[in-house]
């Protein structure tokens, strides 16, 4: 079986690597999706597709899964073509995995079946909280494997957030 996992990893956290870990046994593949790939240099997008691709795989490397590939996803703004336009962009798949209403609505409505997972400290496991905390200095190394801290320091990525505030 193949299952989907989409995302907008910005930036991928250990919310994101614990689903992962908690299904990747269960699927020959898992296609990881990076929605909103055209998007970057922005508050809600800092990263770029390629940079939120390398975090992906250098944690995931890191931590023995292997069954995975990676396809970048750009946003439509068309709810009711958005699954179509995902079904065109990556490989045939069984199931999704997700617990974003929305995402699991759509799918849901196309025949697929989609299996939630279990939320990891969503509070703080989030995209949102960990750039806040970039924003006013406040400590989030711990919210994100040691392979995306790495990266977002050589990217110089809290500064980028900064910036893009002005």
């Amino acid at each position: 079986m193949i299952a989907l996992f989409v995302g907008r990893f910005q930036p991928f956290h250990n919310g994101h690597l614990e689903v992962l870990k908690t299904v990747y046994r269960d699927f020959d593949e898992i296609i990881i999706g990076i929605g909103s790939s055209q998007y970057s240099n922005t508050l809600d997008n800092p990263f770029t597709a390629e940079e939120r691709k390398e975090m992906i795989e250098k944690t995931l490397n890191a931590e023995g899964i292997k069954n995975y590939k990676v396809y970048f996803i750009p946003d439509i703004h068309n709810y009711p073509k958005w699954v179509s336009h995902v079904e065109s962009i990556v490989p045939k798949f069984d199931i999704v995995i997700s617990n974003n209403s929305l995402t699991n609505k759509l799918f849901s409505e196309k025949g697929y079946t989609v299996r939630n997972t279990p939320l990891f400290e969503r509070k703080k496991y989030s995209g949102k909280e960990i750039r806040r905390r970039m924003l006013h200095d406040e400590e989030w190394r711990n919210l994100v494997p040691k392979q995306v801290a790495d990266i977002i320091e050589k990217i110089k990525g809290v500064e980028r957030i900064k910036n893009l505030e002005k």
